[in-house]
């Protein structure tokens, strides 16, 4: 549980009333990691803003998949629940199911699993990456600027979802997804012995 006092509903006047709005319209409430992050909230709609840029550039389907591959290869239970519920909305739940899995024997195309790849080795070993991971997707058929987008996407990611670990932020679980596709979401990486899960919190 995240030691910061944060304004509720009631409580919040200015920008961050308006982001709780924004929230409440779309959701129909205010999600924890919203409360968490706009306790900046000039910083917060930056990056509201940021993530539009991006996802209208990229594609929402594209930067979905990148933001899924991302938020596992971090640990993030928060970016995985969130838009793994985004997601159902472009993406049927029994394939969601699979890609939450194991995106490689998900029936993906292989341009798509190559940027979830990508999106994974920026999310756990950026310093070791170069031309040829770049180049790989090149070959898949991508542009210089779809690289850089789903760059942009997969750091973005990074950004957001190590914010919300580092602040210990009680996790929301979206109401809509079922117990499979949150088990599935909630899946570790193979092989990192099931650090990437996260159990959700009764808050």
């Amino acid at each position: 549980m995240s030691i910061l006092n944060v304004p509720s509903e009631a409580e919040a006047t200015g920008l961050t009333a308006e982001i709780y709005r924004a929230d409440i319209t779309s959701m129909g409430y205010v999600p924890s990691h919203t409360k968490a992050m706009s306790l900046n909230p000039e910083a917060h709609l930056l990056w509201e803003s940021l993530t539009q840029a991006i996802s209208s550039s990229l594609g929402l389907r594209r930067y979905e998949l990148v933001t899924l591959a991302a938020a596992q290869a971090i640990g993030s239970s928060h970016c995985r629940l969130a838009h793994g519920k985004k997601t159902l909305t472009i993406i049927d739940e029994d394939q969601l199911i699979a890609i939450a899995r194991v995106y490689h024997h998900a029936g993906l195309p292989p341009e798509e699993v190559a940027m979830m790849d990508y999106a994974v080795k920026l999310s756990t070993d950026a310093a070791a990456m170069n031309d040829d991971d770049a180049q790989q997707l090149r070959d898949s058929g991508f542009s210089d600027r779809e690289i850089a987008d789903i760059t942009l996407a997969a750091a973005a990611r990074n950004y957001f979802s190590r914010a919300l670990l580092a602040l210990a932020v009680d996790l929301d679980v979206p109401t809509g997804v079922s117990t499979e596709l949150q088990s599935a979401l909630l899946t570790p990486l193979p092989g990192d012995g099931g650090q990437s899960a996260v159990e959700p919190s009764a808050g």
